[in-house]
């Protein structure tokens, strides 16, 4: 008889709608040629048996590529037209130019950012239908040579997943397409005076977009889906002592610091205590994902300024989330911030660094805590990652909101003079058929 494996915990906190977005852009990117190797299917990601470890080597493993200190991937604009990536080394990469295959003739789209955003928009522009000699030419930049399926890094740390299930490469996932990869980071925007207001000459291109491995790449429409990054300059001594869990590299550092505590530990009675900042979604999954694998080993604390988990929740969400930390003893420190995070001096003889955390109240009238951990997690804000356009000496910045976004119209198109955006005039490129709404 088959064992039915208890739900998991995500499905118990996420609320159904959510539930269905993950579900249905899953099955949108299933549907195209993002899954056509069946390497990252949907079925895989929420149906899975439980594997009764922790961690898996060949999840940290370094690669070949790592070895050789391989730093740019430079797409090969050669051959039948296919998508693909050859690495170079880092003393082999000199400032040049990108040479598109049919030049300037067909429309050139730089995409930067590899998220849901990005590499879903790359995959509906290839799969449009075009007029003759309208399809635009697609290059993808992103600063990792994986795409993270980001609702599931916490199952790393459970060890329910490997690495490629949740992160396959981007070489893999676009070998049937034409769409062309690039791993590398942004060094600058230059938009270019395409309207020739500033002088006689009017330039071919919208722009150059700078990248750090010294590539130029010339385009016509420009999107920027670089996403946020975990904001830790908050409080003192977050930078220096706290991890973020929002990338697959926050995600091994924590596995590896885990491992290295979980070692430590073996054969005392010294339990691991983390912290974890924040009882949002992703504090109340990780407090819960930790505290299911450290078991009576660890102690978790989770941190929230307000006097609940999950403000923003419906009320069943949060009461369900409520009796499955509650179940797992993760101990909630609810109405209190973080004042300062310090490293206890006094363990480093013992090659067992501690950190120290001050936490004030958010009400007047209640005492203040300090609490020592071996481990400090911080999921509480975010900052974009939005690269400063320049326009020769001059230096040309993004219209930005209140939370650092950039202002947008309703084809979400940049405001402002410049022709660059999160996706800007894409009826202008031509194509015949485009949804009416249409996430991006």
């Amino acid at each position: 008889p088959h064992i039915q494996t208890p739900p998991r915990l995500r499905h118990q906190l996420l609320p159904h709608r959510r539930r269905s977005q993950m579900a249905h852009a899953v099955s949108s990117l299933t549907s195209s040629t993002l899954f056509i190797r069946q390497q990252f299917q949907s079925r895989k990601l929420f149906q899975r048996p439980s594997r009764g470890c922790w961690t898996n080597s060949r999840q940290f493993s370094s690669s070949a590529a790592a070895r050789r200190g391989i730093r740019v991937v430079r797409s090969d604009s050669t051959g039948g037209g296919y998508g693909g990536a050859s690495e170079i080394s880092e003393s082999e990469s000199k400032a040049s130019g990108y040479v598109w295959p049919d030049g300037n003739k067909r429309p050139r789209v730089c995409i930067l950012g590899g998220g849901f955003g990005g590499l879903y928009t790359a995959l509906r522009l290839e799969s449009l239908d075009w007029p003759e000699g309208k399809k635009p030419q697609v290059v993808l930049v992103d600063q990792c040579e994986r795409f993270a399926f980001k609702p599931l890094l916490y199952e790393l740390l459970s060890g329910e997943v490997d690495e490629w299930e949740i992160a396959p490469r981007f070489s893999d996932l676009l070998s049937n397409t034409a769409v062309q990869f690039f791993k590398d980071r942004v060094q600058s925007l230059h938009p270019s005076d395409h309207l020739g207001m500033a002088g006689d000459t009017v330039s071919r291109s919208a722009g150059v977009v700078h990248l750090e491995s010294g590539l130029l790449i010339e385009y016509d429409w420009l999107v920027l889906a670089l996403g946020a990054e975990t904001k830790l300059d908050v409080v003192p001594g977050a930078v220096e002592y706290a991890l973020p869990f929002s990338t697959l590299r926050d995600a091994h550092r924590v596995n590896e610091k885990l491992i290295h505590l979980e070692r430590k530990s073996f054969g005392n009675d010294s339990p691991i205590r983390v912290a974890i900042v924040g009882c949002g979604y992703s504090g109340v999954e990780l407090a819960a994902t930790i505290s299911e694998r450290l078991k009576d080993r660890g102690v978790v604390q989770a941190i929230n300024v307000d006097k609940s988990i999950l403000p923003n929740a419906p009320p069943g969400n949060r009461e369900s989330a409520q009796k499955v930390l509650s179940s797992r003893n993760v101990q909630l420190l609810l109405g209190y911030f973080v004042r300062c995070i310090k490293k206890d001096d006094t363990t480093e003889s013992h090659n067992n660094e501690r950190y120290i955390l001050e936490l004030q109240p958010a009400e007047r009238g209640v005492e203040s805590k300090v609490i020592e951990v071996d481990l400090v997690l911080w999921t509480v804000g975010s900052k974009p990652l939005l690269a400063e356009l320049e326009q020769s000496d001059k230096p040309i910045y993004l219209p930005l909101n209140g939370r650092g976004q950039a202002e947008t119209d309703e084809t979400l198109r940049v405001k402002g003079s410049i022709s660059t955006g999160r996706f800007c005039g894409l009826e202008s490129l031509g194509c015949n058929k485009w949804p009416t709404s249409t996430a991006v």
